[in-house]
């Protein structure tokens, strides 16, 4: 999402991670040398974003410039430009629908318009219970399998408007199907099967039977 359009954010007065984040945040600052810590920030503003639900607010920003020691501004150029961080708060389930070429020829209009049905918010929005927000997405690396609808951290493939409805009344039931193809693809396998290769290999033993009959 990670954007300032819309209605003003009750941003919190202040933020500090909770023991276990600040025992992950130290590991990443250690996977760095001396005086390059600050190439930590990527990690630790994920880890400020999943402890807020999903969003980074100014507070987050500011403590992670402390633990990093570098300018508050540093921290704030890379919220704003990497879109995988979040300005605003999101729903439980926030939808990325990719609208890339290859999912757009493959048919991510029906899954757009799946989702727009089903929740009745276009994209940006999210719904009024906060169970939900949508958004549009560049390619996310799954163009084989496409249209491809990511739902948190988790991916699901092969998607048409039904199967986007079936998922969307999954999540709102609380029983999110397994990732992946929702039409039962093995990574990323021809739709309709095999076409080559079809053959079962012979076994060793049914090996060294033929060389015995030799």
């Amino acid at each position: 999402m990670n954007t300032t359009e819309g209605p003003p954010v009750q941003q919190p007065d202040t933020f500090e991670f909770t023991p276990v984040n600040v025992e992950r945040a130290r590991a990443h600052i250690a996977k760095y040398p001396p005086g390059r810590e600050a190439s930590a920030v990527l990690p630790l503003l994920d880890l400020a974003q999943r402890q807020m639900g999903g969003w980074v607010p100014r507070a987050a920003m500011d403590y992670v410039a402390g633990l990093l020691g570098v300018a508050p501004i540093r921290v704030y150029e890379v919220a704003t430009f990497y879109t995988m961080f979040n300005l605003r708060p999101v729903g439980r389930y926030l939808l990325q629908v990719c609208t890339t070429t290859p999912c757009w020829l493959r048919g991510s209009d029906a899954v757009v318009a799946a989702c727009e049905k089903k929740l009745g918010i276009g994209i940006g929005g999210k719904t009024e219970d906060g169970l939900f927000s949508m958004i549009e997405v560049e390619c996310l690396g799954a163009c084989v399998n496409a249209p491809v609808l990511q739902v948190n951290d988790d991916f699901y493939e092969d998607l048409d408007g039904p199967s986007t409805e079936a998922l969307i009344d999954a999540l709102r039931a609380g029983s999110p199907p397994p990732p992946g193809s929702v039409i039962g693809r093995h990574g990323s396998a021809p739709v309709g099967g095999k076409t080559t290769l079809t053959e079962v290999p012979a076994t060793a033993a049914d090996a060294r039977g033929s060389d015995d009959a030799r």
